[in-house]
């Protein structure tokens, strides 16, 4: 897909995505990364998209803090950087260079 344009969210959250996109997305068969509470640095030298199956995670940016659930499909847009802060265990279904 093509580069993300500038004015794009450096995060973007859809709560309870449709089914269908999910299928789409073949979500299903993309890895999976698991990581108990815990905080720390991260940087994304591409974008990622990634499904949250199971927890909880707050996303600090510069300007904006997001909360992040199960349930929630994400991306992380590549030059972020950020603090994960986990809540609760996170299980996540992920994909790297994808926009949602």
């Amino acid at each position: 897909m093509g580069a993300l344009l500038d004015n794009e969210p450096e995060v973007k959250i859809i709560e309870n995505p449709s089914e269908e996109l999910l299928k789409k997305l073949d979500v299903k068969k993309w890895p999976i990364w698991e990581k108990e509470i815990s905080t720390f640095d991260w940087y994304y030298d591409d974008s990622e998209v990634c499904y949250i199956l199971e927890g909880e995670v707050i996303v600090h940016i510069k300007n904006h803090d997001y909360k992040i659930k199960k349930g929630d499909l994400v991306r992380f847009k590549k030059g972020l950087s950020c603090k994960w802060e986990i809540l609760k265990g996170i299980k996540k279904h992920y994909n790297f260079g994808i926009d949602i």
